[in-house]
């Protein structure tokens, strides 16, 4: 089980693409409101009714879990104590987290990205902190995958694809993304 994280103020394609991409490569996965309401508002005033929120999930089931950036919605998902305290243990447990555009600051808060290579959104690097920021689109570091922004989408959810030990290869080819 993938659980993506929403916020108010989440980047609906970084969070929509991972989850749709993942699902197309066989992933369960399920959007997860971090507010008391199933239904939560991305940055360009797009609703989104989550799976379930926060307080219903049972987060030792899941395998890997994901940040979408988006502003306010990163600072959300970095205020949320609960989350600090999932993605802390998930840390320890080395199960996979990714984290795009501004969402890799939640990590460097959290201290997760202590020396480890990451990416992000150009202007966010100074919060990454511990870690060596890098201008690539995708960086996996361990089982940390970390991306900059909503045109890196695609691949971000293919190396997370990839990082969960699924090959995407299939997917990217009905998709035209080998073309």
């Amino acid at each position: 089980m993938v659980y993506v994280f929403l916020a108010n103020g989440f980047e609906e394609i970084e969070a929509l693409c991972v989850v749709d991409f993942l699902r197309r490569c066989g992933i369960c996965v399920q959007m997860v409101s971090i507010t008391d309401e199933k239904t939560v508002t991305g940055s360009h005033s797009i609703p989104v009714v989550a799976d379930c929120i926060l307080t219903e999930v049972d987060t030792q089931k899941a395998t890997a879990f994901v940040l979408p950036g988006g502003l306010p919605g990163a600072d959300n998902l970095q205020n949320c104590a609960s989350l600090r305290e999932i993605l802390t243990n998930a840390n320890r447990e080395k199960r996979v987290i990714g984290a795009i555009c501004a969402a890799p600051k939640v990590l460097g808060a959290f201290g997760i990205l202590k020396g480890r290579k990451a990416t992000c959104y150009p202007g966010f690097e100074e919060e990454l902190i511990g870690a060596k920021a890098l201008s690539e689109p995708v960086v996996c570091d361990g089982h940390i995958v970390t991306s900059r922004g909503v045109a890196t989408a695609p691949a971000f959810a293919f190396s997370l694809a990839e990082a969960l030990g699924v090959n995407p290869q299939k997917v990217r080819t009905a998709m035209l993304f080998n073309d």
